[in-house]
């Protein structure tokens, strides 16, 4: 982006972006950490990479120019073994190199990219496009400045977004937790996915909490490039030391899969880490035979293994297996909408995904702006296309003065939903578009047109209106839509699994509710003159 590696706070990301092999649509990824920036000192700002190599091989970047460097003695290295052999190779060890694993090369569907140790371009499968183009690795190494055009103006409007981050009233809960925040608040209000999302609440949340995790395990706190959050955690959990983990992989990898041992889900993390793949699709997929086992729609004899809720063994044996393409896994591998339909309708109908992609852990039917988000993103199921957490924060006079009704900010009305999710759509893609991070620019409300405008305006010496920038936004997602309607995606294809939609929750303060989602989606479609 064209602050990136500057002094903007949180500014530390990148998208890697394709067509999905998982989904067939629009796919891309983005992640923090040092990647972001390392490549903004090499004086590019993007890297297209077209064909296939004839030999397993990595691409590095610096001032100088792209050289494309044969490795076949990489081949099934982890990512943290890919980046030590770069460095070595290279003879230095500050470049910064986004890598795939195993995964990734024997092109699982949800295979990820992994930079910076544990900074995870996760959905959509970029890690099985990178494979599927012998490409194990991207390394960067830059030392050109990254300059503003108004230094002093562009630091004025840096303090402002420093100083904004401080006060707020989460900072302190995600400077302990981090997402991981979410596991009990979620739980609180009966929507954390329990048993690939039969309930919304967990009774053994103590044990699997972010709470749990910082006071137990946690030894320092990590930040992405220029964050004064540090809202990241690395751990040691008896041999294994590593980074993270996010509420979602947390939540994936514990109580969505029936899981209630946190010791297992942090060993599980690195590994899944390591391995390079999406901890949401491959819990997924994971959840989904549990369920259709446990309901007896797929037997043991026919898939040849019998895995139940929590069961850590055979999920250890599975998730091997998928990542080597092994037995069941080389079907698993496909994702859970792929591999489902070769079994029955029933079975079908228990995949928790929209357009292909896996949803993510956090209930619609108590959360019904994310539920609209997930229908209506432009790459399946997906949160981070809007982030619309304002339905959290109970804000109720704002949610009048912004989007018409009070009922905004009540996250069980669907009242008011498509306007939120059409405002925070562009804000997240503006967050995007100047690679900030959507935890600080989004949900904590930091980033807005106006501050955006006045940024780049110093930044760039391009003079930048709010107004342009909403304009600009809004064609983005305009695009995004026009895209995926010529691969064949329709208004019907903008819609929730029949779960979420027929069957209400029946614990917690989100029971009796389920999702409206037709209503919210064709006032969605309205606000944006879609036919």
């Amino acid at each position: 982006g064209p602050l990136t590696g500057s002094l903007l706070p949180a500014s530390s990301y990148y998208t890697v972006s394709a067509k999905s092999p998982l989904t067939g649509i629009l796919g891309d990824s983005a992640a923090g950490g040092q990647f972001a920036a390392e490549m903004a000192l090499t004086g590019f700002d993007q890297i297209i990479i077209t064909g296939k190599s004839d030999n397993l091989v990595y691409v590095l970047v610096t001032e100088s120019g792209v050289d494309i460097i044969d490795c076949p003695e990489y081949k099934g290295k982890t990512i943290i073994e890919t980046t030590h052999c770069i460095r070595k190779d290279e003879k230095d060890y500050s470049i910064q190199v986004a890598a795939i694993g195993p995964a990734g090369e024997n092109c699982v569907l949800y295979a990820s990219i992994v930079s910076s140790g544990n900074r995870v371009n996760a959905r959509t499968g970029m890690g099985a496009v990178m494979g599927s183009k012998n490409v194990k690795a991207v390394a960067v190494k830059g030392s050109h400045p990254v300059d503003v055009c108004d230094p002093l103006s562009f630091l004025d409007e840096v303090k402002k977004i420093e100083h904004a981050i401080r006060i707020h009233p989460e900072y302190e809960k995600r400077y302990s937790m981090g997402t991981t925040m979410l596991m009990k608040d979620l739980n609180s209000i009966g929507i954390l996915p329990t048993n690939h999302f039969q309930e919304g609440v967990c009774t053994y949340v103590d044990q699997i909490s972010g709470q749990y995790l910082a006071e137990t395990y946690k030894v320092k706190n990590k930040a992405c490039f220029n964050c004064n959050v540090h809202c990241s955690r690395y751990y040691i959990c008896g041999s294994t030391e590593a980074e993270g983990p996010e509420f979602e992989t947390l939540c994936s990898l514990t109580s969505r899969i029936g899981n209630d041992d946190l010791e297992f889900a942090l060993r599980m993390n690195e590994y899944v880490n390591q391995m390079g793949l999406d901890s949401i699709s491959l819990c997924e997929v994971i959840g989904w035979l549990m369920e259709c086992q446990e309901k007896g729609l797929i037997t043991p004899e026919e898939i040849g293994i019998n895995i139940k809720w929590g069961d850590k063994d055979t999920i250890c044996e599975t998730v091997k297996k998928i990542v080597y393409r092994e037995g069941i896994g080389d079907s698993l591998a496909e994702g859970a909408k792929k591999v489902a339909a070769n079994y029955s309708k029933e079975a079908q109908n228990l995949v928790m995904h929209v357009k292909g992609l896996d949803i993510i852990c956090g209930d619609p039917r108590g959360i019904k702006a994310y539920g609209l988000t997930y229908a209506v993103a432009s790459r399946g199921a997906d949160h981070l296309r809007a982030e619309p957490y304002f339905e959290l924060t109970n804000r109720k006079e704002e949610a009048l003065k912004r989007f018409g009704t009070e009922k905004a900010a009540d996250r069980l009305s669907e009242e008011g939903k498509a306007a939120l999710v059409a405002y925070s759509e562009k804000i997240a893609l503006l967050c995007d578009c100047l690679t900030m991070c959507k935890n600080i620019g989004l949900c904590m409300d930091i980033l807005t047109f106006e501050n955006a405008s006045s940024l780049l305006t110093a930044g760039t010496g391009i003079p930048y209106t709010p107004e342009y920038l909403e304009k600009a936004m809004q064609d983005c997602i305009d695009r995004d839509h026009d895209f995926n309607r010529k691969l064949g995606i329709t208004k019907e294809d903008d819609t929730l699994p029949e779960r979420f939609v027929k069957e209400p929750l029946t614990k917690g303060p989100t029971r009796g509710s389920v999702v409206n989602i037709q209503k919210m989606v064709s006032e969605y479609y309205a606000i944006h003159e879609w036919e």
